[in-house]
């Protein structure tokens, strides 16, 4: 694993100097937008709702969308005064009973590796979070925005969680009715409890959907069922308007100018008889080569002659 963040753990006076790394990725599968004929990825272009034009990315602003639809564009110096912090320090804030967390709050997970000079310090929280069966409630500057996480221990190794803003975790906005319950129904239904009742085990579980994506995708390579993609492609949009625009300008200049302008139609064939011609040449000199090739070899076995000659008169 690589690290991604570093910086340091602190509680009371105590500075633990640790490593960040992602604890989680991603296995789900993803698909690609493609053309049906041939296999060919789809591409999307940068184009203004109002005037339908392409917007270079040197024109991309932020913006921010107001609750009635009004749009609010927002410059660089804008968000340069915005708060940020680059802090590198994870503060504890306060140690809570672990079970006042609400899973819910969770949002990502991430390792904290401790630093040569830190190992000491660290062991000491991650044996004093275990002892006293709390987390550690902290704050934290990642990609240049405070945030709130816990710490916690998971398998010898001290866990780093964000959490979500509590006005982030909406509201359900329905009423449950379940109307009266049964004695005897809550009793059937401790026994199915008691009945598949055990320990979570991972490893039980599997993600059928991706072995199944993967087993097809698989045997479609070996039916080779597989679209190859050519090495060289039209690279984008912008590319392929601008050589239309200049072919389209050529075009009416020479029409301008009282020249002939060939259709689409024509092109193909004077492409294909300059092709001829060009064949045509190359077969001619090929033939006029060995001529050449054949009198130079005439001439130099009589100079040899005559060298040969020379030195026996001598």
């Amino acid at each position: 694993m690589r690290a991604i963040w570093k910086g340091a753990v602190s509680f009371g006076l105590v500075s633990v100097p640790v490593k960040l790394y992602a604890a989680t990725e991603s296995h789900d599968v993803s698909f690609r937008q493609v053309h049906r004929t041939d296999g060919g990825r789809i591409r999307y272009q940068r184009v203004c709702s109002i005037d339908g034009e392409e917007v270079p990315y040197s024109e991309i602003a932020k913006g921010y969308e107001t609750e009635d639809g009004e749009m609010v564009v927002l410059t660089d110096d804008d968000l340069a005064n915005l708060p940020t912090t680059s802090s590198r320090e994870i503060a504890v804030e306060k140690f809570v009973p672990s079970d006042q967390i609400d899973p819910m709050l969770f949002e990502r997970s991430y390792y904290l590796e401790p630093e040569s000079s830190g190992a000491k310090p660290y062991a000491l929280l991650r044996q004093a979070l275990l002892e006293a069966d709390r987390m550690a409630v902290v704050t934290v500057a990642l990609r240049q925005r405070t945030t709130v996480a816990v710490l916690r221990v998971r398998d010898d190794v001290i866990v780093l969680q964000t959490m979500m803003w509590p006005d982030e975790i909406r509201t359900p906005d329905f009423n449950v009715e379940t109307g009266e319950v049964k004695d005897a129904e809550v009793k059937m239904a401790r026994m199915l409890v008691e009945t598949l009742a055990g320990d979570f085990e991972p490893s039980d579980f599997e993600d059928d959907y991706a072995e199944a994506v993967e087993a097809l995708v698989k045997s479609k390579i070996e039916g080779g069922e597989v679209e190859r993609q050519p090495t060289s492609r039209k690279s984008s949009g912008e590319v392929v308007d601008l050589l239309a625009a200049l072919q389209r300008s050529v075009a009416a200049a020479k029409k301008g100018r009282g020249e002939d302008v060939p259709t689409p139609a024509e092109e193909p064939a004077k492409k294909s008889s300059a092709k001829k011609s060009a064949a045509k040449r190359t077969t001619s000199t090929a033939k006029k080569t060995p001529t050449k090739k054949s009198s130079s070899k005439t001439a130099a076995k009589k100079s040899t002659t005559k060298k040969t000659a020379a030195k026996k008169a001598s």
